[in-house]
């Protein structure tokens, strides 16, 4: 699994933007008179009571054969061949953990509702044999329900699941499936850790077609070490024509504590350079658009209809429950972290279960928190930030701050305005909008990034939104 920038899976969001990286040598335009702090008011406390039902769920399966070069995730390194076939002591160990932190979590019955997405992360989910993943599900639906419809996801690594495997995991409902790629060639999977090679990848996909999975997505990486334009270009061509109907495209974030920190610095050789990094997110949403994919979100891309329906509960700002190392639920407003260390996470859990977690109660959820949460992630998406919603909750000044804030990135078409019936507002006309007050309130009802330039630029104008919110 590989983080994104903005991952609201396994992080807490950050309160700060981080510093913006200039793909594009645009001039930030500083704020010269900042606005007063978002307040709390009637509408954004009738949002939280609305959130009160989550209907996802995110669960994460944390072993792996080997740690890759890239990952800071919390994972398990069971190591490349293990003595105990399906009985893994460790897996079975972690799955009774994780099914008693299901059944100690808390809920009202007065907002409980059946599960309509599943999400197995990792790690490599597919390493847990059926049977434990069963015990989870049998859990899940025992403690919420899980709807007969449910989208249940798992991400899978090439070379870790055959047919019998991936037909068991169907019988189960797993009906979605991620497959952990990430390039096409096997100097690149060598050079991150990857366990599997080219070979493995072309089987995986004969397996995930011939077992009839019809909603599959490919993972793939950008801006890896000795990347080259035409080795980025192969693996997206290769991508298309195995026709999944997902593709998620992440560049690489050197992360700290991981083998690449210690050995390469973002945007120095054998990495590439920033500009370089651009141009590999332009190949990639040319060319998967060209080939009939919508880019929905600033990682995502799917066929018609196949959008992943539980990462869209993130980018929606949906509750979501979290369980198992690691994860991080978001109920109430409030985004609570689970324990990253096993030892640390098995201690969380007996805690639960004695009533000893105190996941949200006595806490206050900051309005210009929630604030930030909605514009952060409705700017990944290709549908944008609903002006309208975010005005009844947090105010129209604060609506009328963002339009100055943005007004130098719409002319530059950085930044999209759009109408009630998704008509786009040309720069002239947001100009006269703008200049009329409260004329551009009735009017203005989206602000998307553009694509690709405007994703491209997403901190930098996350950030200028962030100090509209939070000056």
């Amino acid at each position: 699994m590989l983080r994104s920038t903005f991952t609201p899976i396994l992080m807490a969001f950050p309160s700060k933007a981080k510093k913006p990286r200039n793909y594009l040598n645009t001039i930030i335009t500083a704020i010269t008179n900042p606005p007063q702090p978002v307040r709390q008011n009637a509408s954004m406390e009738n949002m939280l009571l609305q959130q009160h039902t989550p209907t996802s769920a995110y669960v994460h399966l944390p072993f792996c054969r080997k740690r890759c070069h890239y990952c800071d995730f919390p994972i398990v390194a069971l190591g490349s061949s293990s003595p105990y076939g399906d009985d893994d002591p460790r897996i079975i160990n972690y799955i009774d953990f994780l099914c008693r932190e299901i059944k100690a979590t808390s809920i009202s019955s007065e907002y409980k509702s059946p599960l309509e997405t599943v999400f197995f992360g990792g790690g490599t989910p597919s390493l847990v044999p059926p049977r434990l993943v069963s015990l989870v599900m049998e859990t899940l639906d025992a403690k919420f329900g899980v709807c007969s419809d449910a989208e249940i996801s798992m991400e899978m690594d090439p070379g870790t699941f055959d047919a019998k495997k991936m037909k068991d995991l169907m019988k189960l409902g797993v009906n979605r499936v991620s497959l952990g790629v990430q390039a096409f060639q096997e100097e690149l999977l060598r050079s991150c850790g990857r366990v599997h090679g080219v070979q493995e990848i072309h089987e995986a996909i004969d397996i995930v077609g011939s077992c009839g999975v019809k909603n599959w997505s490919v993972d793939l990486i950008s801006s890896l070490p000795h990347q080259k334009p035409h080795m980025w270009e192969q693996s997206l061509s290769l991508t298309i024509q195995a026709k999944p109907t997902h593709v998620s495209v992440y560049d690489l974030q050197v992360e700290q504590d991981t083998k690449f920190a210690s050995l390469y610095t973002a945007g120095e050789f054998p990495l590439p350079s920033e500009n370089q990094a651009a141009d590999f997110y332009r190949m990639a949403s040319e060319m998967l658009r060209d080939a009939g994919y919508e880019h929905y979100e600033i990682s995502s891309y799917c066929k018609n209809g196949y959008q992943c329906k539980h990462n869209y509960t993130y980018w929606i700002n949906k509750p979501f429950y979290a369980f198992g190392l690691g994860s991080a639920s978001y109920l109430n407003g409030l985004r609570f972290s689970r324990p990253r260390k096993l030892k640390d996470y098995m201690a969380y859990v007996q805690n639960l279960e004695n009533g000893l977690v105190n996941c949200s109660e006595d806490s206050k959820v900051a309005a210009q928190d929630i604030a930030m949460d909605i514009v952060m992630l409705s700017l990944r998406t290709a549908r944008g930030l609903d002006l309208k919603s975010f005005g009844k909750a947090f105010g129209s000044s604060t609506i009328l701050s963002l339009c100055e804030v943005y007004k130098p990135h719409i002319e530059s078409g950085h930044v999209v305005c759009l109408d009630k019936q998704r008509r786009e507002i040309s720069p002239e006309e947001f100009s006269s909008l703008l200049s009329e007050g409260n004329k551009i309130n009735e009017v203005l009802a989206y602000i998307r990034l553009s694509d690709p330039d405007g994703f491209l630029l997403s901190n930098e104008l996350i950030s200028l939104a962030f100090n509209v919110l939070a000056p």
